[in-house]
């Protein structure tokens, strides 16, 4: 076998090596998800629904294109009835997604303030931030959901490296993915905001078709 050949097997060897070793990271990180705070974070995005109340999502780097996604599945993914202009939609905003608002505050105070700035126009009592940080410790996070929690918003915390740091002790509602691997961490809150999203528009669909909010079950509706 020449070199050339030799190599060539080599690496692809190497490639199927570490694709079955990402796939089996992201399934352990799966399999050992709590689910109790992910059902949690379903039942508060339905309060904030049926309350009128609004959602506020953000995130870094890989966090921001998921605080960006997540809140267009909300806002859009979780209608039954796209072109129906009396359906009942969920009021969401991805604080990620104005680059002028946060090279301003960036520019004129510096990065940590780039969220609390905003959310000191938008946010009020019983409103959700859902902040999204792979290690939990991100100083503009923390200071997001510290003015978040003064007045008196629910807050729901996506994290990883198996601790979640600062943020994971702070807010209503801890969600941690139990790697230190960023890839397979960020796979993981995707699919979270896959999930709740398709929950979501689930459960809007069996309170509209029932006619009423059935707020006080123990059971969700959507698991009935």
């Amino acid at each position: 076998m020449s070199r050339t050949k030799k190599n060539q097997n080599n690496f692809k060897e190497s490639a199927l090596h570490f694709i079955d070793s990402y796939f089996q990271e992201v399934i352990k990180c799966i399999v050992l998800l709590d689910k109790q705070p992910i059902e949690r974070m379903i039942e508060l995005i339905m309060e904030t629904y049926r309350n009128d109340r609004k959602i506020y999502v953000l995130g870094n780097g890989g966090g921001a294109s998921t605080a960006s996604h997540m809140a267009c599945d909300l806002g859009k993914g979780t209608l039954n009835r796209v072109y129906d202009q009396k359906e009942k939609r969920l009021h969401v905003l991805s604080l990620t997604d104005n680059v002028a608002i946060m090279t301003a505050y960036a520019n004129d105070l510096s990065y940590d303030d780039i969220f609390i700035q905003q959310l000191r126009n938008l946010v009020e009592r019983d409103d959700v931030v859902i902040a999204i940080s792979g290690s939990g410790n991100t100083k503009n996070i923390l200071n997001a959901v510290s003015y978040a929690k003064k007045v008196g918003a629910k807050t729901i915390g996506l994290t990883g490296f198996n601790t979640g740091g600062k943020l994971a002790q702070m807010v209503d509602v801890s969600i941690i993915v139990k790697t230190s691997h960023y890839g397979p961490l960020e796979d993981v809150h995707m699919m979270i905001g896959h999930l709740v999203s398709a929950a979501v528009a689930s459960a809007k669909h069996a309170e509209s078709a029932s006619g009423k909010a059935r707020k006080n079950k123990a059971v969700p509706f959507y698991l009935e």
